[in-house]
């Protein structure tokens, strides 16, 4: 296992929120805590900082495909969800089928953007497409709507908790293409783009699009990253 597989297993575990009728058996210390060792919470803090949104991409990236496709798997595949639901769905595109879809994005816009003003987004367009791939987020509303049945008590929270599931499915991708020294970007073209990206691609009527993540060689590195004051964040009680 690599050190940032690890570092999701610590900081990512997954959530089981069914509620249980006995307490699991305590695993032994070696078991529950084998990273504990080499790993610590700084590396992990220390990833998130390596984290930035990167606009100027390139298609040469520095790992196998495949790689990029398994760590892309990896990361949704440990990222934790309310009730285990395990909804969060994704198509990833490389190559010309990237291209593709930025394609499709830049048709739609076309149709809503006045042709006077539209060379700007046409030129944020040509970055994206420069990328060398793309991750679309889905959350599989069958599995939503499935848990509303089966906890009514619940049912007016699964579509919160789903949006929150694709969000840390998001940053587990983006933490981990990071790890590999690849830059991202995310965006937000659903749903206008929904037919298209549903039709060019065979996705399944109950998966619905929330995000789409750029990724490839970073060009330009982000700038230097402003936070507000603490004290306008954090509550801490005692």
């Amino acid at each position: 296992m690599d050190p940032f597989q690890q570092i999701l297993k610590s900081t990512l575990a997954r959530t089981e929120s069914v509620p249980q009728t006995s307490t699991p058996p305590t695993p032994p210390e070696a078991e529950r805590v084998p990273w504990a060792a080499t790993v610590t919470a700084e590396d992990f803090l220390a990833l998130a900082k390596a984290r930035r949104t990167i606009y100027t991409l390139g298609k040469d990236l520095p790992v196998a495909e495949e790689t990029v496709i398994d760590t892309i798997k990896g990361a949704i595949r440990q990222a934790p969800s309310a009730f285990n639901s395990q909804s969060s769905r994704a198509l990833i595109l490389l190559g010309k089928e990237h291209d593709r879809f930025w394609g499709l994005v830049r048709e739609q816009l076309r149709k809503v953007i006045p042709a006077e003003s539209f060379h700007a987004t046409s030129d944020k367009l040509d970055g994206f497409t420069a990328a060398a791939g793309s991750v679309l987020f889905f959350e599989d509303q069958e599995v939503v709507t499935a848990l509303q049945r089966q906890y009514i008590a619940y049912a007016d929270n699964f579509p919160v908790w789903s949006e929150q599931s694709s969000g840390i499915a998001q940053y587990a991708v983006w933490l981990a293409l990071a790890e590999k020294s690849i830059g991202a970007n995310l965006q937000h073209y659903n749903p206008l783009i929904d037919q298209d990206v549903r039709e060019t691609w065979n996705i399944p009527p109950s998966w619905k699009l929330r995000a789409e993540m750029n990724f490839g060689s970073i060009i330009t590195p982000a700038d230097e990253k402003t936070w507000i004051d603490d004290d306008r964040r954090f509550i801490v009680a005692r």
